[in-house]
């Protein structure tokens, strides 16, 4: 699934710098970051979010938990869920894990995590789950007018944690399955 010709002309138009990323299929942040061998905090993610009776497009590190209430604030609204991909689809034409960091591809506001900045440039979706985009953030932010504040919260111990648990899992597995075969 190539990158959608509407986000390759929002980007021409707008003369932004950027560079097309092909990889393996993948369908998380989390898993482009393990594919392309980069650090969590070089790849972004991306949400749409619900904000009282508005959608606002979100873009986070990917090591990172979107804090609702923290962007509530940011937002000033009395409400703040993340979309469901049936309203993802509808508003965005996009299936989660393809969602791009271009709020005004859609007229619709976009607020950027503050973390974003640690890293010059980030790999942020582009609408396709074998190809992302590479470009600085300060391109990005110019690109889409964003608001930049902090709403987010680093998880990279808990997903670390994670994958060494994982890692253990089927270190017994494979141990167990080569002792019943002896």
């Amino acid at each position: 699934m190539a990158i959608p010709a509407k986000v390759l002309r929002h980007l021409q138009k707008n003369k932004t710098p950027h560079q097309v990323v092909r990889h393996k299929k993948v369908y998380t942040a989390f898993d482009l970051a393990r594919t392309l061998d980069e650090k969590f905090e070089k790849i972004a993610k991306t949400l749409l979010v619900r904000a009282d009776k508005r959608y606002v497009v979100v873009t986070i590190p990917a090591h990172y938990r979107l804090d609702l209430g923290k962007l509530k604030k940011v937002l000033k609204a009395k409400a703040v869920e993340i979309a469901k991909e049936p309203m993802i689809k509808k508003v965005l034409n996009f299936r989660p894990g393809a969602i791009v960091p271009f709020g005004k591809l859609h007229k619709l506001e976009t607020v950027f995590d503050a973390g974003l900045r640690k890293a010059k440039e980030v790999v942020v979706g582009a609408g396709s789950f074998t190809e992302s985009l590479r470009m600085k953030v300060k391109d990005l932010e110019k690109l889409e007018d964003a608001t930049v504040a902090d709403i987010g919260k680093s998880i990279e111990k808990d997903l670390m944690k994670a994958v060494e648990k994982g890692k253990k899992v089927i270190k017994k597995a494979m141990k167990r399955a080569t002792s019943k075969r002896k």
